[in-house]
């Protein structure tokens, strides 16, 4: 019974994250999503590459998103606002790296890794990623599994850093060398990706690569198409 009690508290724990991150983001629009370490500080150069990328997207009216925590998260949302953009966060409940940045705009803590992920890509066009620990890993790779299998179709993956992700596309050819991954699933997984280390370069990527209905909004963001999340929505 208490076995029982348990599981019913748990289950209606991940449906409170649910409801209150759809509500919140209800009406944040099509955004962008930028992952990148938490660790990484103002003085390093992937903050201030993490700064440009984030200053693209706002002069563009795109709104950024990010896990809201310091680090490239925070460079990247520091970014977007001081360029007159957008800025909100899916945060998560830790005991560690958990304070929120100043240049978030709306935010939102979730209890569940997992709800977290969902809501961070529910309303992206594209994926921004930097230089990140196993955090950063665990939210590309979950994206690349659900493009692999079907679950979502490609959307732009823009690795922004070289020299830093060249190890993973090295990881990725041995995948398909050695059969544990076909070409063609890994030609679809990448089929949308950019490698590069010109932030502007992603924000004419994302532009040129996002699918249809996003390029549309896209294209006439400053005439609203993103919309400024509810003031009254669920927040942190």
């Amino acid at each position: 019974m208490v076995h029982a009690r348990r599981q019913i508290l748990l289950l209606l724990r991940v449906i409170w994250d649910f409801i209150q991150g759809m509500y919140a983001f209800n009406l944040v629009g099509p955004c962008v999503t930028i992952f990148g370490s938490a660790r990484l500080k103002p003085d390093t150069p992937e903050y201030k590459t993490a700064m440009a990328v984030g200053r693209a997207f706002g002069e563009s009216g795109i709104t950024v998103m990010s896990g809201g925590g310091p680090g490239l998260m925070e460079a990247a949302s520091r970014g977007a606002v001081e360029a007159g953009g957008r800025s909100v966060a899916c945060r998560i409940s830790l005991s560690l790296e958990q304070s929120k940045n100043s240049y978030v705009h709306h935010s939102v803590v979730f209890r569940y890794f997992f709800v977290r992920k969902v809501m961070l890509m529910r309303n992206s066009c594209a994926l921004i990623v930097l230089p990140g620990g196993l955090g950063t890993l665990d939210e590309l790779f979950e994206v690349m599994t659900l493009i692999q299998t079907r679950k979502i179709e490609p959307i732009p993956i823009v690795f922004i850093g070289r020299k830093y992700w060249q190890p993973l596309f090295d990881m990725t050819e041995w995948m398909v060398s050695s059969g544990t991954i076909t070409a063609a699933e890994m030609e679809r997984v990448l089929s949308l990706a950019l490698f590069t280390d010109e932030p502007d370069g992603a924000l004419a990527h994302v532009k040129a690569k996002s699918p249809p209905l996003a390029r549309i909004a896209l294209s006439d963001t400053k005439s609203g198409c993103v919309r400024p999340p509810a003031r009254d929505a669920i927040s942190a």
